[in-house]
């Protein structure tokens, strides 16, 4: 380094194979060094370049017999810190950058402002699946940690369920794939979408969008195995591959809102996916317990109407205008339903006295957002009734299995 500092602006520099180095390097912890050169005085340029041996370049004499271990050099273990990048909210990644390309024995940590560890590259799969398994455990823990300081914060009907990050795909201007990175949360009666972690009070209301629990359907894309060591040791083996798949990510699900939008996500690992489907499911059902009905404005036949969908009563309609109830049905009368995909629905009941079915039909402007919040409420009704029903209809903890 010093003759580079003062040779100029030019320098030429020939490199040879040293006879030496495979040997040295091979040396077990406490081993003697390489044979310096004891004519010229000068020590291997390996024990010239810093590594870690305790001794120095002007002892060259030969050990005497009686102590063989006196005078050899003593190799040292050390801890060097190249870089620390802090695992509270960082965010992990398996996939070259905005593509669905998986790392080959892999990944990347992101801490929450942007520092990265670079690409951690791994021997084997296994050892990879280790370390990704063994840090995507700590943020968990961290996150859970971070939950509870906000939750203090927080009103008991405005706690933070789960949060944390996945990727968001989204069309390219040629029709590809790109994907980003979204943080996710699920508070008190809303869904939110973030860029960045909310780490203030404020920044909850700076979210990129925020949907009504009640008004979003959580739905889970088949899982399928991969050509990889740690996806077949945590999915179950009696799968089928799904050549349906949009893309090449295993564990994917989307979140359908209002007006038939979508945001479809991935996570890096299957036990991620099954926490997402759980706090989603434990969200809505806490929202809907919250809020008791939800009332939407509807028509039919030129009449304006006011439809409501009650945790206790049921489904009810009844004029805007005289507040008249026109029909009110239990939960359970409810037999069928179809709708146009645009504005009208025909909801089928059964008459308890005649055991005829009824038809009803209505007209509203956000269906979609009507539909997930029907399909919110009866499945929260069910949950209450038959608690174990929600488990058994899990996708995602079906397929998966502890190690």
């Amino acid at each position: 380094v010093h003759l580079l500092r003062n040779a100029g602006d030019e320098v030429t520099i020939t490199v040879q194979y040293l006879r030496e180095a495979p040997s040295f390097l091979k040396l077990p912890l406490g081993s003697p060094g390489p044979s310096s050169d004891h004519s010229s005085g000068t020590s291997s340029p390996l024990f010239d370049s810093g590594l870690h041996l305790n001794g120095n370049s002007t002892n060259t004499a030969p050990s005497s017999p009686s102590s063989p271990i006196a005078n050899e050099p003593k190799y040292e273990k050390r801890w060097l810190d190249t870089l620390s990048v802090p695992l509270s909210m960082a965010r992990i990644s398996r996939y070259k950058t905005g593509t669905d390309k998986l790392r080959s024995n892999a990944f990347e940590v992101l801490a929450l402002d942007g520092v990265s560890t670079g690409i951690l590259q791994f021997y084997t799969a296994q050892e990879s699946a280790d370390w990704l398994r063994a840090m995507s455990t700590n943020i968990s823990d961290l996150t859970l940690q971070n939950m509870k300081m906000a939750n203090k914060c927080c009103s008991p009907s405005d706690q933070v369920i789960h949060m944390g990050w996945v990727n968001e795909r989204f069309e390219g201007a040629d029709s590809s794939q790109l994907y980003k990175f979204k943080f996710l949360a699920l508070k008190g009666s809303s869904f939110y979408i973030f860029s960045t972690p909310p780490v203030s009070t404020l920044d909850w209301v700076r979210a990129e969008k925020i949907y009504n629990l009640c008004e979003v359907l959580f739905k889970i894309h088949k899982l399928w195995l991969a050509d990889d060591c740690w996806l077949q040791a945590n999915l179950y083996l009696g799968i089928h591959q799904d050549f349906d798949l949009e893309d090449q990510r295993p564990y994917c699900f989307s979140v359908l809102v209002g007006h038939g939008k979508s945001h479809y996500f991935s996570v890096e690992l299957g036990s991620e996916l099954a926490v997402w489907e759980k706090s989603f499911q434990r969200a809505i059902f806490l929202e809907v317990q919250r809020t008791g009905s939800k009332t939407y404005m509807c028509s039919w036949q030129g009449d304006t109407l006011c439809f409501t969908v009650d945790f206790a009563l049921g489904f009810t309609c009844f004029d805007s205008k005289t507040k008249n109830v026109l029909w009110r049905f239990k939960f359970s009368q409810l037999k069928g339903s179809s709708d146009d995909g645009k504005t009208r629905v025909k909801l089928l009941f059964q008459n308890l006295d005649t055991k005829q079915i009824e038809t009803k039909e209505l007209e509203f402007q956000d269906l979609t957002a009507v539909l997930h919040c029907i399909h919110s409420f009866i499945a929260a009704k069910v949950a209450s009734v038959d608690p174990v029903f929600i488990d058994s209809q899990s996708i995602a903890r079906k397929y998966m299995y502890s190690n």
